[in-house]
């Protein structure tokens, strides 16, 4: 399938950089630019914005690697790439352009969320962006200006509004792997995806226009929004070439990545039975032939340990692997951008900051029982590992239960834990996110090794997009572009 779709969306492209002189076409004007159905595009640009993403997965202590220094576990990163400026966000303008042509409004406004989505995850990870004149190559800018962390923020919650007004029941959505052409649930993707997004400015009031406390209780009042784990904005994979989990027949994950003991302790703690959908026991139980339902089966090793301290957990026998679904089920689960348990969760955060009225606890509540719903659905054989479970003996337990009335640091760190308990493999870097935004959960750090806030931009703007890079590092960082440099939405 991904073949076929590469093959006319290369055709599609390629009309934008030539003019064809095709003997058989000659009565066809070589100045006009020939056309791709978005259907085409759409299927695309989602199937690559969905996919899973492995380096969180070091730097938010859910694994660690064993076969050298990982720089995502040691928080040593440097910098990042700006390749979705050409991948996505190319692909995505050129299918709301298409749609234009043909006045179908839902491929408009499905556009308008992707760019949203891949330019908060550009900010996020660096700070300024190119933005106003990003991917407008066509029109002649090959060197965008950067614009600010607040402009971006606040540009692409008006994109979404705008996304909110145009999603329709009439225009037909066709080429769509993540609804299947259903309206109604893109409207309630697009408006969670706003409360996602003012969520993550906590630390501020305002963003642009918006007063964003005031902005989120609007949005939650009067907007659909996603009530269901069939809500959620994820992708489901297919057992065909290039449709298959993002991990399927990973070397890696085969090989030597593990679990982290920061990570599978939440789960040992709390007697929580999704911890034997993410993790494999370890050689030493197997060998012993303890059941998969026991905890004692179960060891991680310390992300901030030098690498051999962990390869010697490997030789002992006494760590876990990541559970081998992973890497062998060529479906395994979806992978969501954003689920109906992550809104719950952003909901319980409201709720406990006072921007909306209502029961952080019985939104918190509802996030788990979707999470431990989205196991009990996808994960093959479920029963093998939740069989006699109960989930609402499980929100009673004295590391689970909610109260209300606690102050909002103790609210916080149990949001944070339990939605950070949701995340494996989920979500891209909002764990990470939420814990500089946060500090919850409290993720251990080598001594002396502080998390780092961004990456530093891509070597490729130095070499041809210097003078606009070197005026944003002016504005935001003094001139430096550190990885422990504070951005804009942190401050």
């Amino acid at each position: 399938m991904k073949n076929i779709i590469k093959s006319v969306f290369v055709a599609g492209i390629f009309t934008l950089t030539s003019c064809e002189s095709n003997l058989d076409t000659i009565n066809e004007n070589p100045n006009d630019q020939a056309s791709i159905d978005p259907k085409f595009l759409l299927t695309y640009v989602s199937k690559s914005a969905f996919q899973v993403n492995g380096d969180n997965m070091y730097a938010s202590r859910m694994m660690i690697g064993t076969d050298g220094e990982n720089v995502y576990q040691y928080m040593k990163w440097n910098d990042a790439s700006f390749g979705v400026y050409t991948s996505g966000l190319l692909n995505t303008v050129k299918m709301m352009q298409e749609a234009e042509k043909i006045n179908n409004k839902n491929y408009i406004a499905i556009g308008k969320f992707y760019r949203a989505y891949h330019f908060f995850n550009l900010s996020l990870k660096f700070g300024s962006i190119p933005y106003s004149e990003a991917v407008k190559g066509e029109s002649g800018i090959t060197q965008p200006k950067y614009d600010s962390q607040e402009t971006v923020m606040a540009g692409i919650l008006t994109e979404l509004k705008e996304a909110n007004d145009l999603i329709n029941a009439n225009d037909k959505i066709e080429g769509d792997i993540i609804y299947n052409g259903d309206a109604s649930k893109w409207k309630k993707l697009i408006n969670s995806f706003r409360l996602k997004i003012l969520i993550s400015l906590s630390k501020k009031t305002t963003v642009g226009s918006y007063n964003i406390s005031t902005e989120f209780a609007s949005i939650a009042g009067s907007q659909p929004l996603m009530t269901a784990i069939t809500d959620n904005g994820e992708l489901k994979f297919a057992d065909a070439a290039d449709s298959r989990y993002t991990m399927f027949n990973n070397s890696g994950y085969g090989s030597s990545l593990y679990m982290a003991n920061y990570f599978i302790n939440f789960f040992k703690d709390r007697q929580d039975p999704r911890l034997f959908t993410f993790a494999a026991q370890t050689t030493a139980a197997k060998e012993a032939g303890k059941p998969v339902t026991d905890y004692t089966g179960y060891n991680g090793g310390n992300p901030t340990s030098p690498y051999s301290d962990n390869a010697a957990l490997v030789a002992a026998k006494n760590i876990s692997k990541v559970n081998d679904r992973f890497y062998k089920d060529a479906t395994n689960e979806p992978s969501s951008v954003l689920s109906y348990s992550e809104l719950e969760f952003i909901l319980a955060e409201a709720t406990a900051r006072g921007w909306i009225s209502g029961s952080a606890k019985t939104h918190y509540d509802n996030a788990i029982k979707a999470s431990f719903t989205f196991y009990q659905t996808y994960v093959k054989n479920p029963g093998q590992y939740f069989t006699g479970f109960d989930v609402n003996q499980y929100l009673t337990k004295s590391l689970v239960i909610y109260d209300n009335s606690a102050p909002l640091a103790t609210q916080l760190e149990k949001i944070m834990t339990q939605k950070y308990m949701t995340m494996f493999h989920q979500s891209q870097w909002t764990s990470y996110y939420d814990y500089l935004r946060t500090g919850y959960p409290n993720y251990p750090l080598q001594t002396g090794v502080s998390a780092p806030y961004r990456f530093r931009y891509p070597q490729a703007e130095y070499n041809y997009n210097s003078i606009n890079l070197k005026a944003a590092l002016a504005t935001q960082y003094g001139g430096t572009d550190n990885i422990n440099s504070k951005p804009w939405w942190l401050q």
